[in-house]
């Protein structure tokens, strides 16, 4: 009876209770039944945690950028023997112009080479004999007169670069031409790429004929062999010279290149083709005329009264036109005295043997305004 009510229920206890897919069956006997339990839910999956980023890498600090140190600044030296206090006495060139000074015998101090009257630097600054300051640019491949007398004419050939942001070139002396009495100087800077101080860059020639100095040594000196004598001493071992002719004039010149910060300050834009190289000069004269004329020379005459605009930061002389030559050597400027029979004359190193220039400057053989 047990067995049939059995065979009756199971099938029919089954067809009622259908366990889900999810369910587990566990059996465990009550009354010798089977009985379907319930297992819990899994739990649900353990999601891996989100990768960890790594840090930013330790950039190092950027370095430290120390000021270059200063240029070393070249020395200098008193050779007028007729200062025994100052005589052969070296001294450093002032901060302002550590490479391109000259020394004062008569204060016995070294003194910026392009501050004083006679002098001719950079994007062509004068100082006029009068002591003013002016500009002339003139024109880039081009000569004019710069001081022109009855036997002394100084024509320069000016270089230069084409600024489109300006109305006018940017503008350097590259070389002198020098004609005295019957003869012809020519004083010039070679083109150079790249700039070195131990390469001598200037080149001299008299009467055509190249001068070569003995020795790359300061002081050194050669001599003309015929009169007027020439003496052309190094004032350095490369690169500068002081020329002489006796009562006439005498020039000091040193070639210079366009640093790499000048252009930059002054968006010169200069490239490593060519750096310009080109004379910072110094003139003085020794007997001059009363029509004494040129962009330089008419700045030494008594009556002349400057006619730039000395109220301006870059006061620029015009008048390009009647200065223009056609030749390095070139006498036909419009202002040319060359030649002429001129009677009125001074001399400058002995009439006006000490002065006090309304711009400061003072010593021997300069001419200011009076």
């Amino acid at each position: 009876m047990t067995v049939k009510l059995l065979a009756f229920f199971v099938p029919l206890f089954l067809m009622i209770w259908r366990p889900s897919a999810n369910n587990i069956l566990a059996v465990r006997p009550i009354f010798g039944l089977p009985i379907p339990i319930h297992s819990t839910p899994p739990p649900p999956p353990v999601r891996p945690p989100p990768p960890v980023k790594p840090p930013p890498p330790v950039r190092p600090p950027p370095p430290v950028r120390h000021p270059p140190p200063p240029a070393k600044p070249n020395m200098v030296k008193c050779r007028n023997a007729a200062y025994p206090a100052c005589f052969l006495v070296r001294l450093p060139c002032p901060v302002g112009c550590p490479k391109n000074c000259l020394m004062n015998c008569v204060t016995c101090s070294p003194v910026c080479s392009c501050n004083f009257p006679g002098a001719v630097c950079e994007d062509p600054r004068f100082i006029g004999g009068d002591g003013i300051t002016f500009y002339f640019h003139g024109h880039k491949d081009r000569d004019f007169c710069l001081v022109t007398d009855s036997n002394l004419h100084i024509n320069a050939h000016f270089i230069g670069k084409r600024n489109p942001n300006l109305k006018r070139d940017f503008t350097w002396v590259q070389s002198l031409g020098i004609l005295f009495d019957n003869h012809k100087l020519l004083v010039s800077a070679k083109k150079t790429s790249t700039w070195d101080d131990n390469l001598d860059r200037l080149i001299i020639s008299l009467n055509d004929t190249h001068v070569s100095l003995p020795s790359r040594k300061e002081g050194t000196n050669w001599h003309s062999s015929t009169p007027p004598f020439v003496t052309i001493t190094r004032t350095r071992s490369t690169n500068g010279v002081a020329i002489e002719v006796a009562d006439n004039f005498r020039i000091n010149a040193v070639v210079v290149p366009i640093s790499a910060q000048e252009s930059r300050v002054h968006g010169y834009n200069i490239s490593d083709e060519d750096c310009f190289a080109h004379l910072e000069l110094g003139f003085k004269f020794y007997n001059v005329s009363e029509m004494m004329d040129g962009v330089l020379g008419q700045t030494y005459r008594s009556d002349y009264v400057s006619k730039t605009r000395v109220n301006v930061p870059m006061p620029v002389m015009g008048g390009t036109r009647k200065y223009l030559s056609s030749g390095i050597f070139s006498t036909d400027c419009a202002v040319s005295r060359f030649g002429q029979n001129i009677a009125t004359r001074r001399e400058n190193g002995k009439k006006y043997s000490s002065m006090n220039c309304s711009s400061g400057t003072k010593g021997s053989g300069m001419v200011c305004k009076r």
